[in-house]
């Protein structure tokens, strides 16, 4: 009997792991054509949202400055140590705040390991999360590293795009312009409609409360769950 129900329970797993594949396919099949018509668009719109033009003022941006391919890796190189450095600075002091905004976890090792990690959009922890990183790390750290490592490697597609079009001048465009929009208009409103999806199907979405759950192989883990809310699927 328990080989029977490992055997059964493994195929229900492998079930659900091919539907998975199958629903991401699904829509990648579906969304490919809307989605990437838009993208293109954003990445050759000759005009700036409001937003984007405050950004470019503060940061000292000209938005008309065309890049060859030598400025716009310099610029590309220059974001992702100044991200390295802050992040690396941020998960550090983290460790002085209260709990749960900070946990004592972090070593300086660990930390310049992922600060590198998620900066360059590997994204490899060797940590467990819980006890090792506090809301101020995983919110104004990784969370914010999640955008910006993936608008660089969106940057750097788009980029290898315009240099195998281009054929006199070399230009790639503007690194920061791209960034901008890349967070602006991509990646804010896919976030947006995703964070709506995950709550109407009850996910948590806030900072308070942990609990300490069974695990599969019969050991605990603690993980953060939040409050209970009326509606909320989680407790």
């Amino acid at each position: 009997m328990p080989k029977e129900r490992s055997h059964r329970r493994s195929i229900r797993w492998g079930l659900a792991a091919w539907l998975q594949v199958a629903a991401v396919i699904a829509i990648v099949v579906i969304l490919h054509v809307p989605l990437g018509n838009y993208m293109a668009a954003v990445y050759t719109s000759g005009s700036d949202l409001r937003v984007e033009r405050v950004i470019y003022r503060l940061v000292g941006v000209q938005t008309d400055a065309q890049q060859r391919w030598t400025r716009y890796l310099s610029s590309l190189l220059a974001f992702s140590l100044v991200s390295v450095l802050v992040l690396y600075a941020l998960l550090l002091l983290q460790v002085n705040a209260p709990e749960p905004w900070g946990h004592k976890g972090m070593t300086p090792a660990l930390a310049f390991n992922t600060a590198i990690s998620f900066t360059t959009n590997t994204s490899w922890q060797n940590y467990p999360g819980e006890s090792t990183l506090g809301h101020i790390g995983l919110v104004a750290g990784l969370g914010v590293q999640a955008f910006a490592s993936a608008a660089v490697g969106m940057c750097v597609a788009v980029a290898l795009i315009r240099g195998l079009i281009a054929t006199q001048n070399g230009e790639l465009g503007n690194f920061w312009v791209d960034l901008v929009r890349t967070v602006v208009r991509i990646l804010l409103p896919l976030a947006i409609v995703s964070g709506v999806m995950l709550l109407a199907l009850g996910v948590v979405a806030n900072f308070a409360g942990v609990q300490e759950i069974s695990t599969l192989i019969g050991g605990t883990q603690t993980i953060r769950v939040g409050q209970w809310r009326p509606g909320s699927r989680s407790s």
